[in-house]
Parts: C-alpha cells; sequence; structure tokens
C-alpha cells in the first residue's frame, strides 16, 4: 500500500463544491471548481457514469478554468425519468445546466457517450462551443456487437449489483489494473444499487439498439460541421469501433488533432492522466 490510489486523494487538495441543480424538474448533481471568473470548461462522462470520472482532471483545469462536471440525465446520482435517453435529451439537458449557471460559451471534454454528447452540442449550437477534446468518441457508427457487449455488461451488473460484477465492467474501461480503484467500484456500486437505476436501465441503454442508435448518429457531414478546434484522444488499447470512429472523426472535423496515447483503453484521461492533462492544458490555452 505503499502507492495507494484513491479519488478522494486526487480531490484532496481541491477547492470545489458538489451542488443540485433543479434542471427542467430533473434533479442534477454537479460539481463546480476553478475562479468563477475563468473560462468554463463543461466536463461529460460516458454511460451510466458520473462527475468523479474526472477526479484526476479538474485540479489540473480549475487553476484557469471553471469545470463544471456534470451527472448528466438518467446516469449517476442524477435523477432518472421515465423516458428513452436519446442524444437530443441529453444535449437539451446540458443547455440547460449551462443556462441555470450562466455560462454563454465553453470548453467541452468528453467520453465516450459524453463526446457523443459534445460532438452534438458543438455541430448544432457552434455558438456555445469555444474548443472541443473527445475521448474514446461514440456517435458515427453503430455495431451490433459492441452494443450487445454494452447492454449485457450494464444489464448484469444493475440487477446483481454485486463487486465482481462491476469490476469486471472496468476490465473494459481501463486497462492498468492498478487504475481500476476501489472507489471506482464502490461509486458504481452505490449507482447501480439504486432502485432509479434498475427501473430505467432500459432507458439508459436505449442507444444500444440498433435503430435507435442509427437515428442519433452524426452524419459524416454533419461531423464535417463542426468547426470548433477539436482535438481527438487516440486510445491504443480501447476496443476496435472507438478507434475507428476516433481516427475518422478526426479526419472528418475541419480543425481536429489527434493527440495519441497508446497505452490506455476506454478512459484515456483517467488512466493516464500525466499524460492527458498537459496535453488538454496546452490544446485548451492555444
Amino acid at each position: 500500500m505503499s502507492d495507494y490510489q484513491s479519488i478522494w486523494l486526487m480531490l484532496a487538495e481541491l477547492d470545489f463544491e458538489q451542488r443540485w441543480l433543479d434542471i427542467d424538474g430533473v434533479r442534477t448533481r454537479v460539481a463546480i471548481a476553478g475562479p468563477e471568473d475563468g473560462q468554463p470548461v463543461i466536463l461529460l462522462h460516458g454511460t451510466g457514469g458520473h462527475w468523479e470520472t474526472f477526479a484526476p482532471t479538474i485540479p489540473a483545469l480549475s487553476d484557469q478554468y471553471r469545470c463544471i462536471a456534470v451527472d448528466m440525465i438518467g446516469n449517476g446520482f442524477t435523477d432518472k425519468p421515465d423516458y428513452d435517453y436519446e442524444i437530443q435529451v441529453y444535449v437539451r439537458h446540458i443547455l440547460g445546466v449551462m443556462k441555470e449557471l450562466h455560462v454563454e460559451r465553453a470548453h467541452f471534454i468528453g467520453m465516450s457517450l459524453g463526446a457523443w454528447v459534445s460532438a452534438k452540442i458543438a455541430q448544432q449550437h457552434p455558438e456555445l462551443v469555444d474548443k472541443v477534446i473527445l475521448m474514446s468518441p461514440a456517435g458515427l457508427i453503430a455495431t451490433q456487437e459492441n452494443m450487445a457487449r454494452i447492454r449485457a455488461e450494464r444489464t448484469k451488473a444493475v440487477q446483481d449489483p454485486n463487486w465482481d460484477s462491476i469490476k469486471a465492467m472496468f476490465n473494459h474501461l481501463i486497462a492498468d489494473e492498478e487504475r481500476r480503484l476501489p472507489d471506482l467500484i464502490g461509486l458504481r456500486q452505490a449507482i447501480y444499487r439504486r432502485p432509479d437505476t434498475l427501473a430505467t436501465i432500459d432507458h439508459l441503454l436505449a442507444l444500444q439498439n440498433y435503430e435507435t442508435r442509427e437515428r442519433n448518429l452524426l452524419s459524416e457531414d454533419q461531423w464535417r460541421e463542426i468547426q470548433a478546434p477539436t482535438m481527438v484522444v487516440a486510445s491504443g488499447k480501447d476496443h476496435g469501433e472507438y478507434q475507428s470512429t476516433a481516427r475518422q472523426v478526426a479526419n472528418l472535423i475541419p480543425n481536429s488533432t489527434v493527440f495519441e496515447m497508446p497505452e490506455v483503453r476506454h478512459w484515456p484521461h483517467f488512466e493516464d492522466p500525466e499524460a492527458f492533462n498537459p496535453a488538454a492544458v496546452a490544446f485548451l490555452a492555444e
């Protein structure tokens, strides 16, 4: 235990607050850090996630930026209303958060589902977006195998939220065993044990249905419409679909660059913050 790691240690010296917002009747959990007059950065997690996903990221950014990490609608400890969570549902929710916090423009950092939502906001509302960082991006293609895997893993973990089933889920998200922290597993277990999570798991996994996913994808032309400067993180050990999507969207977005992280899987920022954080800070500061 000479090199003990935990989410709390990442945040222990950070001046931040956790807050609950009412966004169109949805009780929404957010974490906010950084100077009040700093340029806002909105951080969006992946499917079933929560703001602590960005615990290694926020301290590095909050010296200069106003970091706003959100438990998106239907995820984490935020309310889970009784309807499917398609991309426009997430977009409306995040726009509501921006309005509530008086954010006129922001940088966006999104992972997986969060990258998909960030890209859609950048394509649909360019006036709201400065720069974008996309990690393990979804939203370009739909493959039955990957959707079936995600649905099976998440459904099993929610129906039987024991430690081993949840830990196994993280094997696909983080390559380095030492970074699959007990804190992460415990947080996800607490979320999956909630009655509202079990009641709405099909709504959360709506985008793992082929027809639903297809109608929510951004077309190649829509990816090309994204004008915000964009950094796409290429995770070398991620699933093939996400590696392929990262390369393709980087080619489609006009003002984009690729940041290579060959030794990480689906959570690059969490697995290797020593590489990700300086690159993100430098990109946003350009």
